[in-house]
């Protein structure tokens, strides 16, 4: 089951609390947030520059906006914002506030976020981190934004969101509430955005799996690509079945999310963190790593398209 004939590389510098990463084949470069460190960050592999650029809170998530290569939907704490980035370091600029999301919890925060595949921005919620480990439970939720006016609650009672991807084919939409140490899936109507019928399709219990579920991505064999955060490991797990199909080690004990990349999208980027709770994460804990090797590829991420 452990995939031993996978390379797995450091490609960035390590941040605080690495998220969110999303390949763009527009740019031909990776883009991920460090929360706790207000910044969002872009990796060129063929140039292999990391740069980066300041915000004036936590970003949640970077997704390039439909029909631009300087304009990004970021997270900002509660706050969904258009932000118009060159990609170098510094020299980021807040356009406007698309949406402001959980108003009646005020100490929460945006933790996951990404587009369906017509565009729609997912985004989900948390509660706030009261001390390192430790969270106001049950007070998150996921919206989808499709624009200004047009903000949708569709799931709420959430401890952390994470996770969410898609299976147009299957249409299925992936999701995970990281304490109830499952992945859920939901029915998933490409026409309209609409999900229901949750259930659990993958439960840690049944496979004696430690750490919570975190970012995940989706393969072209329909097969989830799952970050385990405390547990140093990427899982591949087929959602179909319940099968644990393959773990991958990382370098990182608070292996944060993952996305396909390169130009064949047979590369895995995965990000991690280096967050003291108890116990010092030395380098590379922090980097954003590369897989190659693992036999598979993954789909184009989407962009934002706002109404």
């Amino acid at each position: 089951m452990q995939n031993n004939t996978c390379t797995i590389k450091a490609v960035t510098e390590p941040v605080l609390l690495g998220e969110g990463p999303h390949w763009s084949h527009h740019h031909h470069a990776l883009f991920f947030v460090s929360i706790f460190d207000k910044t969002i960050h872009k990796y060129d592999p063929k140039t292999d520059k990391h740069t980066r650029a300041k915000m004036d809170d936590m970003p949640g998530f970077i997704i390039p906006i439909a029909g631009t290569l300087d304009r990004f939907a970021v997270g900002l704490k509660r706050r969904v914002v258009e932000v118009q980035w060159a990609g170098g370091d510094g020299g980021a600029t807040v356009v406007r506030t698309v949406a402001e999301l959980d108003k009646h919890e005020p100490d929460n925060r945006i933790n996951d976020a990404k587009a369906d595949p017509r565009g729609r921005l997912f985004v989900g919620t948390m509660g706030h981190e009261y001390e390192p480990g430790k969270f106001h439970l049950k007070k998150g939720s996921l919206y989808r934004v499709d624009g200004p006016s047009s903000v949708h609650r569709v799931v709420d009672g959430i401890d952390i969101s994470n996770g969410l991807c898609w299976d147009e084919a299957a249409r299925a939409f992936y999701y995970a509430d990281s304490f109830e140490y499952a992945i859920r899936r939901y029915d998933y109507d490409v026409e309209t955005g609409d999900i229901s019928n949750p259930r659990l399709v993958f439960k840690y219990a049944d496979h004696g799996l430690e750490g919570i579920v975190d970012g995940m991505t989706i393969d072209t064999d329909g097969n989830l690509w799952v970050a385990n955060f405390d547990g140093s490991k990427v899982l591949k797990i087929d959602p179909r079945k319940g099968e644990l199909l393959e773990k991958i080690n990382t370098p990182a004990l608070q292996t944060t999310s993952a996305t396909w990349g390169g130009e064949a999208l047979d590369e895995l980027y995965v990000t991690s963190a280096c967050l003291n709770r108890g116990a010092e994460q030395l380098p590379p804990a922090g980097s954003t790593f590369r897989i190659t090797g693992l036999r598979a590829k993954g789909h184009r991420n989407h962009c934002v398209k706002f109404n």
